[in-house]
């Protein structure tokens, strides 16, 4: 009995939607045609829906299904193609003869199709249910607007499986959207940001029915307003809402521009304008994510949401709250004490953001939190709670004042610079004695000013003869260490070194010694080049070359160098962490995952600089973690450039020998390809998979399955068995995924479709949204 009762109404919602289908007199036939201006929708047979061009603003057109029958302004409820450039009122929207739905535009001589389809169509129609429907010839549905949702679901409607819904922009910009609506295969229907994963961590609201059983469940909605999940056995899983009473009504379900689900009710009396929010799934205008954008925050204001930008920050659009915030300052710290003594923390007291440190300390007070970030270089900002002090960078995510949340964020910002105020005159008598008194301070200021050029012109004369004499005496030169690279001599290196004793590394290309230099007690990394051929000889001037020119903090600094005859040696600032090698595979204790993740960034930052920041483009050709030398703050620096190629400003590729080390060189290298700067991204994403997972990314001591880490991780991705690669429970999930996601990206064969560094970076810092890379075509052709 219980059975019959609920499969009573969906036979009767099965009749009427039955009926409504079969309404059908105005069929739209070949050759039927509309413009903006005149003649411009096709009516379902009692007006209630149209289906045509509907006007925005003054913007042009667009073509979509919207309520034609109802004394309110035209609510939109489909629109096609949505995030194609409007129209203008010179276009005409036809079926043509040979049975296809397009837009020609007149004024560019250019035809759109507004449904794209295999087959011809033969005729169309808008039916009474709010249905757009296409035939063909045999009358059979080749096409229907119902299972191609935008932003709403009308009675009769169903969000199947897998099938989203995303919001417009704006009231008025039906555009897709920042939020979205999931069927999700595990029966759970959630609302998540646009461009995320389908996680937990980033949805805000949900049905909660994951774990109800079920398969194939979708979303339906009745003509009473009765919201509710169903699985294919027709079991009602979940009432969203349980329907009304009213009659002569219309339901329809939207995701708004605001990121909440609403249930509308529309009176079918066209003597009034009753319409009305008869569910929603939110109260709070705040709860959806991203609603302020990047670096933006919430505030629920009288019900009413409020974007505020922190500190330091000022909207990107005044306008448009979702383009988020971005800072009124140039943030540069780190380089000297004076300089960080410019910025300062501002407290944002119960305000929750996205958790996504790249470091987390246990502090028992708050403002050791802050002041642990300000003396930070890399920290942007803090959130500070129940002992927790979380270090993030920006952008920071999903900002929201949160009163019973408490949570406090420090924002780094620059402090203004004090301004030195000018004494008030007190009567309008001073006012020539004033001027006066400022004509006689500009003329000593301009003589002095005078007075002080001179004598800097004479010493810098002097300085630059004396300089030229000591060049033209000892045939070599020497600076200052923060300006140029200096020169020794074998024998002060042979002095520095203890006699080339404490050997600390070797590689292809020579060995490093360790020394210490005696006018400043600065412990050094001296490199001596041992293969003395004309390759050698080469390889030294590359380096000098290349290190000479760059200066960035993730790329080891060149001291000073000796060209004494053949033996050729240079000196590098000394890390005293060794290289990534010695950190990333000691198994007794491997680097924590935030560590793991900062290295990664600092690696990219380094190369980024390489490829699109240097005066002369530079690829390192050799990127792997013996290269890369771990200083005492724990950063990582490129170092090794006994490789590199250096290409000139119009030059993007080059032709030249192998270079690299097995393992870690692109495929082009062995295919006479031009070499680009993708090679590096190739090496980097190799290096990237070892850093992740903490190995080799060859080790023959494991299976046959596991000894060569990309095929692994490919295999592991694509079966949805990451977990597998994961070392330590600290590793963030989500975060791990990302890292797996840019490393598969980086080393595809073709070089074309591996992402720049620029881009990378971004993908690691998770600003931008990362695809499911391609499969892995074929293994690395070079190890």
């Amino acid at each position: 009995m219980a059975n019959s009762l609920l499969i009573l109404p969906l036979l009767l919602s099965a009749m009427y939607y039955a009926a409504a289908q079969n309404r059908t007199s105005n069929i739209i036939s070949q050759g039927s045609s509309l413009t903006p201006t005149r003649n411009s929708s096709w009516l379902s047979p009692s007006g209630l829906f149209a289906f045509g061009f509907y006007p925005l603003g003054n913007n042009g057109y667009r073509v979509g299904i919207y309520l034609a029958g109802l004394p309110v302004n035209k609510t939109v409820v489909w629109t096609a193609n949505r995030d194609d450039p409007p129209v203008s009122d010179d276009v005409t929207l036809r079926l043509t003869t040979d049975g296809r739905l397009v837009l020609q535009q007149q004024s560019q001589d250019s035809t759109t199709d507004v449904v794209r389809l295999d087959q011809s169509i033969s005729s169309a129609s808008m039916l009474d249910t709010g249905n757009f429907v296409l035939y063909d010839s045999s009358q059979e549905k080749i096409w229907q607007s119902f299972d191609h949702p935008t932003d709403t679901i009308l009675p009769g409607q169903i969000l199947s499986k897998e099938q989203e819904l995303f919001s417009s922009m704006s009231n008025s910009d039906y555009s897709t959207g920042i939020f979205r609506l999931k069927m999700q295969s595990d029966s759970n229907l959630v609302q998540y940001p646009v461009q995320t994963t389908d996680v937990g961590s980033y949805a805000y609201w949900s049905t909660g029915t994951f774990a109800s059983g079920g398969v194939n469940v979708t979303l339906n909605l009745e003509p009473d307003g009765h919201l509710y999940l169903l699985n294919n056995s027709g079991a009602i899983l979940k009432n969203i809402s349980n329907g009304f009473s009213e009659t002569r009504r219309l339901y329809l379900m939207k995701i708004d521009f605001d990121g909440i689900l609403k249930l509308y009710s529309f009176s079918l009396d066209k003597r009034g304008n009753n319409s009305s929010i008869v569910w929603r799934s939110s109260g709070d205008k705040c709860d959806p994510k991203g609603l302020c954008g990047l670096n933006g925050f919430c505030i629920n204001n009288d019900d009413e949401a409020k974007c505020v930008c922190p500190p330091g920050f000022d909207f990107v659009s005044l306008g448009n709250w979702t383009a988020g915030c971005k800072r009124n300052y140039t943030l540069e710290i780190c380089k000297n004490n004076e300089q960080r003594n410019q910025y300062s923390m501002r407290a944002l007291e119960n305000t929750w953001w996205e958790n996504d440190p790249y470091s987390v300390l246990e502090m028992k007070i708050k403002e050791e939190c802050e002041r642990a970030c300000l003396e930070d270089c890399n920290c942007e900002a803090a959130l500070f709670k129940d002992g927790e002090c979380r270090k993030q960078r920006l952008p920071l995510r999903y900002g929201r004042r949160l009163l019973t949340d408490s949570n406090v964020a420090y924002i780094k910002w620059s402090s203004p610079t004090p301004g030195i105020e000018a004494p008030s005159i007190p009567t309008m008598s001073r006012k020539k004695e004033s001027r006066l008194g400022i004509v006689i301070i500009s003329v000593i200021i301009f003589a002095l000013a005078f007075i002080v050029f001179l004598i800097s012109g004479f010493v810098a004369y002097r300085n630059r003869v004396w300089a030229y004499k000591k060049i033209s005496a000892n045939g070599n030169f020497e600076l200052m260490e923060d300006i140029a690279p200096r020169s020794f001599t074998y024998t002060e290196l042979e002095e520095v070194t203890n006699g080339f004793q404490e050997e600390i590394g070797r590689g292809a290309s020579g060995t490093v010694y360790k020394g210490k230099l005696e006018f400043d007690n600065k412990l050094v990394a001296v490199k001596r080049l041992e293969n003395m051929l004309a390759a050698g000889e080469k390889e030294f001037q590359n380096e000098m070359k290349v290190i000479g020119r760059t200066h960035h903090r993730n790329l080891v600094r060149l001291l000073g160098y000796s060209l004494d005859g053949p033996k050729k040696l240079l000196v590098y600032e000394y890390m005293v962490n060794g290289s990534l090698a010695d950190v990333l595979f000691d198994p007794e204790n491997p680097p924590r995952w935030d560590e793991r993740i900062k290295i990664a960034l600092d690696i990219a930052r380094g190369i980024l600089y390489l490829h699109e920041e240097c005066e002369t483009q530079i690829i390192h050709c050799d990127i792997k973690p013996q290269n890369i030398l771990i200083d005492e703050c724990r950063s990582a620096k490129i170092s090794d450039f006994g490789l590199a190629k250096l290409l000139k400003a119009d030059q993007t590729n080059t032709y030249t020998g192998l270079r690299g080390t097995r393992g870690y060189v692109a495929p082009e290298w062995h295919r006479n390809m031009a070499v680009t700067v993708k090679a590096d991204v190739y090496s980097f994403g190799i290096m990237l998979l070892e850093i992740i997972c903490c190995r080799r990314s060859v080790n023959l001591s494991l299976s046959e399955e596991e000894d060569v880490l990309a095929i692994w991780v490919n295999e592991c991705f694509e079966n949805n068995e990451l977990d597998k690669l994961i070392i330590d429970a600290e590793t963030d999930k989500k975060k791990f995924e990302r890292m797996v996601r840019v490393g598969l990206w980086c080393i595809l064969d073709e070089p074309s479709l591996r992402p720049s560094m620029k881009k990378v970076l971004l993908m690691l810092e998770g600003t931008v949204d990362i695809p499911v890379p391609p499969s892995l075509s074929s293994y690395l052709t070079a190890i």
